[in-house]
């Protein structure tokens, strides 16, 4: 076996060689090929297990095992499993009624197969990796005759690149098969973490997400101008913050910028805080962005303005002047067009549509709500507290003089 040795730069060479461009170009493709490897073998297992689990919830249903054997049945097989799989994990009972309940979840609604048709026609689109590698998992004959056993719901090849932990969540909480699909779709184009994805479900990112009033399909591309129509909520809920009742604008900006964490994971994925009151020089004149984001998905930096009054056309003027003052100093040639956002009170659909004519800027409108009213009160001290500082002062006035004597 050849000795190794390690160079300058941490590199184990062997000996008797000669490093040359060509060599470092060469095993940098190895190994990228072997990190794809890795993940179509990944995804290859995911998927191989996926199956199994919906094929035996599929089952369960199909041979109406419970009417057949008795309600003990699923108890039953995941005995029978784990004593001849002791090493493999998954089939405990509960984990069996998972399957059952996530194959009926799809397998109840009517119309579901053109549904999981088009899911899977949009997953393998949309990534020419993804779609590389499902062509490559599942071009089998044998998962085609596996599929066919009973004229059922065929397992949806989409289904293959999210984990089956996020599956169970999501069929838990979710009631609609359209809802459980895009949050789907968000966990494989974002990559999103189970507890990511249960802030997804939480925040209702289905019913509010891409609601939002915006002129983004007359302004941006169609690509960008979809993606940033979904980013946006109708409604953000500030019920994280807490403020005393007449609060102005700059108090609710403070706060969200003490709470920045917290208002983050309500603005959604993909979000980077810039800054408040960012400063902008123009035409020897300080002016100042309530807050300036960055988000990552857009490759765009976002103004957002933040106003604790019902909408007002006037606000759709001010967002635009930010929105192009920060396109002319601080955008760089590689960001998209910025975008602003006005969150408020309250809003009316048509004053918002008819403020956006003649707006050559993308922007939208949203409102937030359940801000916490602290009563004044709190922040006051109680008649005891005033009479005890009244008697601890009256006692330091006494010392004083008794000094003086």
């Amino acid at each position: 076996m050849d000795k190794a040795t390690t160079n300058k730069r941490g590199l184990v060479t062997s000996q008797d060689v000669s490093l040359d461009k060509e060599y470092i170009e060469w095993i940098h493709e190895l190994k990228s090929r072997f990190r794809n490897s890795q993940i179509k073998a990944a995804v290859k297992v995911n998927s191989e297990q996926l199956l199994f689990n919906w094929q035996l919830g599929r089952d369960l249903v199909v041979r109406k095992a419970e009417e057949k054997w008795g309600t003990g049945i699923v108890n039953q097989v995941s005995l029978d499993l784990q004593a001849e799989f002791p090493e493999a994990k998954g089939f405990s009972a509960r984990n069996l009624w998972n399957m059952k309940k996530w194959y009926l979840f799809y397998a109840e609604n009517d119309g579901v197969s053109d549904i999981l048709q088009t899911f899977n026609s949009l997953i393998n689109t949309e990534s020419e990796k993804l779609q590389q590698v499902a062509a490559e998992i599942h071009e089998k004959p044998d998962r085609q005759k596996l599929q066919q056993v009973v004229a059922e719901i065929p397992f949806p090849a989409g289904f293959s690149f999210v984990p089956w932990g996020h599956h169970c969540l999501i069929i838990t909480k979710c009631k609609e098969v359209d809802e459980a699909l895009y949050y789907l779709r968000r966990t494989i184009e974002i990559g999103l973490s189970r507890s990511a994805l249960d802030d997804c479900i939480r925040a209702d990112l289905y019913h509010t997400s891409g609601a939002a009033i915006t002129n983004f399909a007359e302004k941006l591309p169609p690509i960008q101008g979809a993606l940033a129509k979904e980013i946006l909520k109708s409604n953000y809920d500030f019920g994280f913050v807490s403020l005393p009742d007449g609060f102005d604008e700059d108090a609710l900006e403070g706060v969200l910028e003490q709470r920045m964490t917290r208002f983050l994971l309500e603005l959604g994925e993909g979000w980077a805080f810039v800054g408040r009151q960012k400063e902008i020089i123009i035409a020897g004149k300080t002016r100042k962005i309530d807050l300036l984001f960055y988000h990552i998905y857009l490759r765009c930096y976002v103004v957002l303005e933040l106003k604790v009054k019902p909408f007002d056309p006037e606000f759709a003027g001010k967002l635009n002047f930010y929105v192009n003052a920060v396109n002319e100093f601080i955008k760089r040639d590689s960001d998209n067009p910025t975008i602003g956002l006005l969150i408020c009170k309250d809003m009316d659909r048509t004053e918002v549509q008819l403020a956006f004519q003649g707006i050559t800027t993308p922007m939208g409108v949203a409102t937030y709500d359940n801000v916490k009213i602290r009563e004044i009160q709190e922040h006051l001290p109680t008649a005891e507290q005033i009479q005890r500082q009244i008697a601890l002062a009256e006692e330091e006035y006494k010392m004083q003089l008794a000094k003086k004597e």
